[in-house]
C-alpha cells in the first residue's frame, strides 16, 4: 500500500518511510551536534520521546533501521537497558550509535543489573561518548534480584559523578506512576516519565497537582492485540488498560497503531510536555500515521 499524502514532496508508503528518515537524519546532523549541550527535554513545548527495541544480538542493523524511520517524527529516542530482563547491546553504546546517525536519545540505566562501580563504569562510558541524557529506573522484576542498587543511589552517585567528570550538562530523568506522589528526590530530577495511562483527563489532573516544574513525559503503548493486552495489565506493572481497548483489539488486532496515535493527539492536545511512545514492532506503521497526521494539519 502507498500513501499519495506527503511531507516535504515524499511521498510516504512501506518502501519510502526508510528513505524519508536517512534524509531527515543528514539534514539534521549538523544542527544535533550544535545542540548537543542544551537538553531536548523541556517543560512547555512536546516531545515525542521514541523507544527503540533494543538489540539482543550483536547486529545494530535493526535498531538504526528504527533510528531512521522514526526519526522524522520523534524529537528523541529513549534507549532501554536490558529490557524485561533480557541481555541488551549496552544502552549507552546505542545512545551513541544515534548520536553518530545525528538523532538525541535518552540512555537507560537501570538499577537492577549493576553494582557501584558498574554505574561508575557506565557514567564514565557515557562522559567520553557524549550521552548526557540518563532515565535512572529500577529495571523490570524478575525472579532472581541481582539488585545491589536503587534509582535513588543511582541518582545521587550520578550527579556527584557529573561534578567530578566536569559534565555540567548532564540531564537526569527518573520514572513516576500517574496519581502517586512525586518524591523529593525525584522532584530534583530534569525530566520524568510515566507509566503507561489511558485515562487523559487524570493525567491532566495529576501533572496540575505536582509541585515539580520540569517536563513530564506520559507513556503510550501500540498494542498488538488483546492477548498482549492482558500480559500487561496483568504483569505487575501498575497498568490498567480500559475494557473497550481491549474489546477492539479482539475484533480488530490491527486497531493498535491508531488508538496509540489517538491518545497522542489527547495529551498533545492537553497540559502533558510529552509522551514516551512504545511501538516496538509496529515502528514502521506508527511513523506513517505521524507523518500522515503532521500533512493532515499542515493542509
Amino acid at each position: 500500500m502507498r500513501y499519495e499524502t506527503g511531507v516535504g514532496g515524499w511521498r510516504v508508503g512501506p518502501d519510502t518511510s526508510f528513505i524519508v528518515g536517512q534524509a531527515w537524519l543528514a539534514r539534521n546532523s549538523k544542527n544535533q551536534r550544535m545542540k548537543a549541550n542544551r537538553s531536548f527535554v523541556s517543560a512547555g513545548g512536546f516531545t515525542v520521546l521514541a523507544e527503540i527495541e533494543p538489540a539482543t544480538r550483536p547486529d545494530l542493523r535493526g535498531v538504526r533501521e528504527q533510528i531512521a524511520v522514526l526519526a522524522p517524527v520523534a524529537d528523541a529516542f529513549l534507549v532501554p537497558d536490558n529490557h524485561l530482563g533480557r541481555a541488551t547491546v549496552s544502552s549507552v553504546a546505542v545512545a551513541h550509535e544515534v548520536a553518530t546517525m545525528g538523532g538525541r536519545s535518552i540512555a537507560c540505566l537501570n538499577a537492577r543489573d549493576r553494582n557501584l562501580l558498574g554505574l561508575q563504569r557506565d557514567l564514565l562510558t557515557a562522559a567520553a561518548y557524549g550521552v548526557d541524557h540518563l532515565l535512572l529506573v529500577q529495571g523490570d522484576n524478575r525472579s532472581e534480584d541481582t539488585r545491589t542498587l536503587t534509582p535513588r543511589g543511582m541518582f545521587k552517585e550520578a550527579r556527584e559523578s557529573a561534578a567530578r567528570m566536569g559534565m555540567p550538562h548532564l540531564s537526569l530523568g527518573v520514572t513516576a506512576r500517574a496519581g502517586k506522589p512525586l518524591p523529593a528526590w525525584k522532584r530534583e530530577a530534569d525530566f520524568v516519565l510515566t507509566q503507561i495511562d489511558y485515562a487523559v483527563e487524570d493525567v491532566v489532573a495529576w501533572r496540575e497537582s505536582l509541585s515539580y516544574d520540569g517536563p513530564v513525559l506520559v507513556g503510550v503503548i501500540v498494542l498488538t492485540s488483546a492477548a498482549m493486552a492482558g500480559r500487561l495489565a496483568g504483569g505487575g506493572y501498575g497498568v490498567e488498560i480500559p475494557d473497550a481497548v481491549v474489546e477492539r483489539l479482539a475484533r480488530e488486532p490491527r486497531s493498535g497503531v491508531e488508538m496509540a496515535i489517538d491518545l497522542v493527539g489527547r495529551f498533545r492536545t492537553s497540559c502533558c510536555d510529552g509522551v514516551h511512545l512504545v511501538s516496538g514492532n509496529r515502528y514502521r506503521d506508527v511513523a506513517q500515521a505521524l507523518l500522515l497526521k503532521a500533512a493532515d494539519a499542515a493542509d
